[in-house]
């Protein structure tokens, strides 16, 4: 099923009960679903776009020379990709309490399920550990080598994960193993469809995952 609607800002209508928050932004119906933490660590509470401070634009640098983004910047133009938050609230300390997120969560959820995006693409340790323990069979209890798996295809259930350490922590070569690492993946049948038309009456394809 196809989302059809021409709205790069907040396609989906989110309206979460907080002063100030950054909806997703991107293709309704992306491949790539690049999930970031929260406003407060990589940006848009003044642009109202996600992954948009600097750690974010670092982020957007690499995306567009892997093929996810057309244009970056404050309104980064998308190919396939939405982007969005694990707390899409401002949140009114540093950092969110464990129950704001797990409140917000829901929101996430929902557009995960709309976009039905064959890549998930965590930033960062919170949201891969969600990534992980929603959607693959990782144990992240002992904690996750974000840098190890960085750039990483990891097969989960539903999904394909490319886990990406925090852009503020990327050291020089962290952005080429990113960039190689969603290059290499197109190259490969990343959607993983397989067509049962044969099995129904008429000649329309029916593509499963």
């Amino acid at each position: 099923m196809k989302n059809v609607t021409d709205r790069t800002r907040n396609p989906f209508g989110m309206r979460p009960d907080c002063a100030r928050f950054v909806p997703g932004y991107g293709d309704a119906n992306a491949h790539f679903h690049v999930v970031g933490d929260h406003p407060g660590v990589h940006g848009g509470a003044d642009t109202g776009v996600p992954f948009t401070n600097e750690a974010g634009y670092r982020l957007q640098a690499a995306l567009a020379e892997a093929g996810l983004l057309e244009a970056t910047g404050d309104e980064p133009t998308v190919d396939r990709t939405y982007l969005s938050y694990l707390h899409m609230c401002v949140p009114e300390g540093d950092v969110p309490t464990e129950a704001a997120y797990a409140d917000l969560e829901r929101y996430l959820d929902a557009e995960l399920r709309a976009i039905a995006a064959h890549v998930l693409v965590p930033v960062g340790e919170r949201a891969t550990a969600y990534v992980f323990r929603n959607h693959t069979a990782r144990p992240v209890d002992e904690g996750i080598d974000l840098a190890a798996v960085h750039g990483t295809e990891i097969l989960g259930t539903g999904f394909l994960v490319v886990p990406v350490l925090d852009p503020a922590d990327w050291t020089d070569d962290d952005h080429g193993r990113l960039v190689d690492g969603l290059r290499e993946l197109q190259r490969t049948d990343y959607r993983r469809e397989v067509d049962l038309g044969r099995f129904l009456a008429g000649d329309q394809p029916y593509h499963v995952r």
